[in-house]
């Protein structure tokens, strides 16, 4: 089965249209059914704990061991997807979280579990799934043409808010009828939908890295790289975070305004839960007809002050059905800005780097989450929950402002990241080994000093592209003894680096950058362009040997008596 798509001529007005593509309807079908198993294990994880032992910090940490792995592993995890076949990966973390999953349901059914050994394997799952999300989140723009990606998107959490709203249930009748073990044995069993569908997944070849010398390390430091000198992604993340800074409140305080402030049961809790499924659900059926009516500004605009409006009523409204209205209305304004975040930084990067950007989202999502609960947290605890909520609330407010300085709109020839054309090949005279660095690229132009500051200009736009495809260094020389000779000059670590550079191509926006560049040169010759590479002395070899009456050195050999 093939899992290439012809875009339609135009966006359909349907949130189900991606649910046409058979393989994205089965994917996500096994998705669902994975994230009921996701949920089943949670409820059964914490009621197991409750059981084991009455330590209050060790279910407490449950929650360290589920999100301690995403922040461990989501650079690595991305860099990681964007340097392997993604197919593969998937299969070896959905495998992982699978056994991980069983090994847990084993144990319990055999009545050997513990305190700490449950708290390892959750941990060991949360690994998994740190590695499992960045790379999963690259498969919806593969599967579906780009102009249904929000509706593709916003299926996806649509599934997961079905799941939460009866994956929970589900769990407590399987715990109540059977146990905590019944519970893990089916979560295990539900990844095998997922593995399944992956594995039939014949994925066509894609543009990654073919370069077995491009290490993790490196790959992550060129996505930070990447998001540093591309606006539209900071934007993104700055947006993010800001945002779930205050929406933090939300999940961190609602458990304690159940209990504390409207003294309802757990029960209640969960209601509340199930009427923010309903919103994200909701949400789904609107957002065709706001992407066609409201800029992707407005809807977060919108989105955030409606998500403030109902942390107010958390923080102070105590009819029941008024507070049923403000989380479903919660549901669809949190199911709404992440989503056009989510399109968002999958659509504003080329696909090589993709993994690495979502990674960095991620990352900053779950930082925001964490930093916010721990600051509302500590806010409601010497001002109270009503006050906690408001500063919440006035929070989200203040970063609709954001819009101003740090907008999501991106223009649609700037979200096509086919090449313009390839990159010529360097003229080399011998193949340098791929590890070899530092390179350096040198261009030569002969620009009129009446043109000088335009060209320096544009020159100053192309340094940003260059750094944000790879180069660790850049710089713009003028030659002292020619006024019209200008040179420039970027430095990659290693021949590897550079010779991606060339696999990708150029770049839409470098290609129309360069031709107004290029305007500027001068002479019938272009530019004239340099590779430099490195050279090291190896201090492991023997030493050259002086060769007598002469200035030239030699190498010496093994037992060779030097002068």
């Amino acid at each position: 089965m093939s899992a290439s798509v012809t875009a339609p001529p135009a966006p359909s007005s349907s949130p189900f249209t991606p649910l046409k593509i058979p393989f994205f309807r089965m994917l996500w079908i096994a998705s669902f059914v994975s994230n009921i198993g996701t949920w089943m294990q949670n409820v059964g994880a914490v009621g197991l704990m409750t059981e084991l032992t009455p330590s209050p910090v060790l279910v407490a940490l449950l929650q360290t061991a589920s999100a301690l792995p995403v922040f461990l592993l989501s650079l690595p995890a991305g860099a990681l997807a964007d340097l392997v076949d993604r197919r593969k990966m998937l299969l070896a973390t959905q495998t992982w979280m699978a056994v991980v999953a069983l090994l847990l349901a084993a144990v319990t059914l055999l009545g050997l579990n513990n305190p700490w050994l449950l708290l390892t394997l959750t941990f060991l799952l949360g690994l998994g799934g740190a590695l499992n999300n960045p790379v999963w989140q690259t498969v919806t723009p593969e599967l579906v043409p780009r102009q249904e990606l929000p509706q593709a998107i916003a299926l996806n959490s649509v599934s997961f808010n079905l799941a939460r709203a009866f994956g929970p249930a589900l769990g407590g009748l399987v715990i109540g009828y059977f146990s905590a073990g019944a519970a893990f044995l089916l979560n295990g069993l539900s990844f095998l939908a997922t593995i399944y569908m992956v594995y039939r997944w014949q994925r066509e070849p894609q543009a990654t890295s073919t370069l077995a010398t491009e290490r993790v390390v490196a790959a992550i430091r060129g996505g930070i790289r990447y998001a540093r000198f591309a606006p539209a992604v900071q934007h993104i993340l700055i947006r993010g975070v800001s945002f779930t800074f205050g929406a933090s409140a939300l999940f961190a305080l609602m458990p304690a305004v159940v209990a504390r402030r409207l003294h309802e049961p757990t029960s209640f809790y969960s209601l509340l839960l199930s009427c923010m499924g309903l919103g994200a659900v909701l949400a789904a059926f609107i957002l065709p007809r706001l992407n066609r009516r409201l800029s992707i500004d407005w809807r977060v605009t919108l989105a955030t002050g409606a998500f403030a409006v109902s942390l107010l009523g958390l923080g102070y409204a105590d009819n029941h059905w008024l507070l049923y209205s403000l989380l479903t209305l919660v549901g669809m304004a949190w199911m709404l800005v992440l989503n056009s975040f989510s399109v968002g930084v999958q659509t504003v990067v080329p696909r090589w780097v993709q993994a690495r950007t979502i990674s960095l989202y991620l990352l900053t999502i779950q930082g925001g989450m964490a930093l916010g609960s721990v600051v509302w947290g500590t806010v409601a605890e010497r001002a109270g929950l009503p006050l906690a909520l408001a500063g919440a609330a006035a929070w989200l407010a203040l970063t609709m402002l954001l819009v101003l300085r740090f907008s999501l709109r991106t223009s649609p020839e700037s979200l096509d990241h086919t090449p313009a054309r390839p990159r010529p090949e360097p003229v080399l005279a011998e193949d340098p080994d791929p590890a070899a660095g530092p390179v350096i690229i040198t261009t030569t132009y002969r620009v009129a000093p009446a043109d000088r500051p335009t060209f320096t200009y544009l020159m100053e736009q192309l340094a940003r592209i260059r750094r944000r495809e790879g180069a660790i260094g850049w710089g713009l020389y003028a030659d002292l003894a020619d006024p019209a000779r200008m040179v420039e000059y970027f430095m990659t670590e290693s021949w590897a680096e550079h010779a991606q550079q060339h696999e990708r191509g150029v770049s839409r926006d470098e290609a129309e950058l360069k031709n107004r560049i290029r305007a500027l040169h001068q002479g019938p010759e272009p530019p004239a362009v340099t590779h430099l590479l490195a050279q090291h002395y190896n201090a492991t070899a023997a030493p050259p040997v002086m060769v007598p009456g002469s200035t030239r050195l030699v190498a010496s050999t093994a037992g060779e008596a030097t002068a």
